[in-house]
């Protein structure tokens, strides 16, 4: 709410946000008729909240690198760091200062983070001294998911579009499994929708 009140945003939105944030929210889950247990939601910046990705970018807006060249993405509720190969070194610090920030700031860092070593080709790869590892980070070879996007250690697009050609194939396939079996086309509609969206 502090970093919130430095923006120029009117006084009933804010009022709004803090009872919002601070009145007890609860959550509770049904499935196959059986309702859990009520659960307080204690989360400042909650995942799947229409609020969430705007509150955590404004939590953020004071995240910066401390180096020259580095670069800190942010994108509804996640965090790059982009390092070029002249920073290298000095991955471990950025690492850090995003910790120490994150801590400041009472949040707590999700480490399933992932880090991927871009090169122009795949033979200078291979013979080129690799930077080294950072901590807490697992270091793919191939390529890796970036909001959605399968980006590839060549930056060639061909894993995304095998990956979205073989998505496409799998749902085509279940649904003429489905219309074997007789699912009524509005249901089947709905099966696509669910699937693609």
């Amino acid at each position: 709410m502090e970093k919130l009140s430095e923006l120029s945003i009117p006084d009933n939105i804010y009022n709004w946000i803090y009872s919002w944030l601070n009145n007890v929210r609860t959550h509770s889950t049904k499935f196959a008729k059986e309702v859990s247990k009520v659960s307080a939601v204690t989360a400042s910046i909650i995942q799947g909240s229409g609020l969430g990705p705007a509150a955590y970018l404004v939590t953020a807006a004071d995240l910066r690198p401390i180096r020259a060249g580095n670069r800190i993405v942010k994108y509804a509720d996640d965090t790059y760091l982009i390092v070029p190969e002249a920073n290298s070194s000095f991955s471990n610090d950025e690492l850090s200062n995003i910790q120490t920030w994150a801590t400041r700031n009472s949040l707590n860092l999700n480490y399933k983070s992932k880090e991927i070593v871009i090169c122009a080709s795949v033979s200078r790869r291979s013979s080129e001294q690799l930077p080294p590892l950072c901590q807490n980070v697992e270091r793919v070879v191939d390529k890796l998911t970036v909001l959605g996007i399968t980006l590839n250690a060549r930056l060639t697009a061909t894993d995304h579009v095998s990956g979205f050609l073989s998505s496409c194939s799998s749902l085509l396939y279940m649904l003429r499994i489905l219309h074997s079996h007789g699912i009524s086309d509005m249901s089947l509609q709905d099966v696509l929708h669910y699937c693609s969206g």
